[in-house]
């Protein structure tokens, strides 16, 4: 049994690491305040082939797997959060399911465009009326002859204030339970497509998460996402791989949180020494060491199960769901380390703390997590 990173993976994650340290830490915290994500860096992030990770290299990405993605993910992640989330949802909640149910002409028009981060992906999938129970969406598609006619609305799409194509999920026979969804590829200036309000949030905050209007919009017959009356399908696939991007998006945090703690604790002095020295001090420091290493085990196991074609939908949940919990421990074991410091802007480590909280929300929230694990375990 092999724990290390191939030579390959070693070299990516070192490479990511020192852009995370050099280009993404620096401007994290501006980024945060401003609420808004910079061309700047999604062109740093384009330079790099980070929105093309896994895109094979005939369409122009960098062909590697879901392990390299993690390594991109939990590296930038762990200097910005909502930089890592941008990079994630690209890559698992557009990009694969165009590669997984998606036509070789769909793949050739779009995987390009993806790939070079002249188009950044998300993912339609949540209403106002539905999130976790995915099948209740009532946007709906109706084909007539010149096109998919969309009214509806959408909401939560990370990366819509800047995405350039979407996969949405909508319904196309509200008569039929079980083929009641569809989905399409959209692009994002369609007319009868409008950007709506950009929320407002407590954590991740550069991170866009808006609100889309359809309001007649007419797609192309061949907008068609897979086969029609299967848009769970693919909604629920790709939300099985996008689990595994936040797992290591928490993970990134998690190991920020550890960084930070360790080094604060070696530096403060209080009772006349540093307060590494203290026992209740080292018992948090620990926890968060412990969280850290079970959840990178967890995380990259579900990674090498969806490489080598397992089925990793009780790994993936279980490795977002132990991280995620993992990430917001270790957010509060950080601040407590801190002290006082660590509930001011000064210090990192509130915005760990702000941005810990969504990894249980997102993807599937904890509750969902714990069903997906069971259903897996009892058939």
């Amino acid at each position: 049994m092999d724990f290390q990173l191939s030579e390959d993976h070693s070299m990516l994650q070192q490479q990511m690491r020192e852009f995370a340290d050099e280009v993404v830490a620096p401007t994290a915290e501006e980024r945060d305040q401003q609420a808004k994500m910079p061309p700047e860096m999604i062109q740093h992030c384009a330079e790099l082939g980070l929105f093309g990770i896994a895109i094979p290299e005939r369409y122009g990405g960098a062909g590697l797997d879901c392990v390299a993605s993690c390594i991109v993910v939990e590296e930038v992640s762990r200097a910005c959060a909502g930089t890592g989330v941008m990079i994630s949802a690209h890559n698992s909640l557009c990009v694969d399911p165009i590669m997984m149910f998606g036509t070789e002409e769909q793949k050739q028009k779009y995987l390009p465009k993806l790939a070079s981060g002249e188009w950044l992906g998300c993912l339609s999938l949540t209403e106002p009326g539905s999130g976790s129970d995915a099948g209740a969406a009532s946007c709906q598609a109706v084909l007539k002859d010149d096109g998919w006619h969309v009214n509806g609305t959408k909401n939560f799409v990370t990366n819509g204030g800047e995405a350039g194509v979407m996969v949405l999920i909508a319904v196309t026979d509200p008569d039929d339970r079980k083929r009641r969804l569809s989905a399409f590829i959209v692009e994002t200036d369609t007319p009868g497509c409008t950007i709506g309000k950009l929320e407002k949030k407590l954590g991740i905050r550069c991170s866009s998460t808006a609100e889309f209007a359809f309001e007649d919009c007419v797609l192309p017959k061949d907008a068609l996402l897979g086969e029609q009356g299967r848009g769970l399908k693919v909604a629920l696939t790709t939300l099985n791989g996008g689990r595994i991007g936040i797992a290591a998006q928490a993970l990134g945090i998690a190991q920020a949180c550890l960084e930070q703690s360790a080094e604060y604790a070696k530096t403060r002095v209080q009772f006349g020494r540093p307060i590494a020295k203290l026992q209740a001090i080292q018992n948090k420091i620990a926890e968060i060491a412990i969280g850290v290493t079970a959840a990178r085990e967890m995380v990259y196991f579900a990674a090498w199960e969806k490489d080598v074609g397992r089925d990793y939908i009780k790994s993936g949940a279980m490795a977002k769901l132990f991280a995620a919990e993992v990430c917001s421990k270790a957010a509060n074991h950080a601040v407590q380390v801190f002290g006082g410091y660590g509930y001011c802007q000064d210090y990192p480590v509130e915005r760990y703390l702000r941005d810990a909280k969504i990894t249980e929300i997102y993807e599937g929230t904890s509750e969902i997590q714990r069903v997906v694990i069971a259903r897996s375990l009892a058939g």
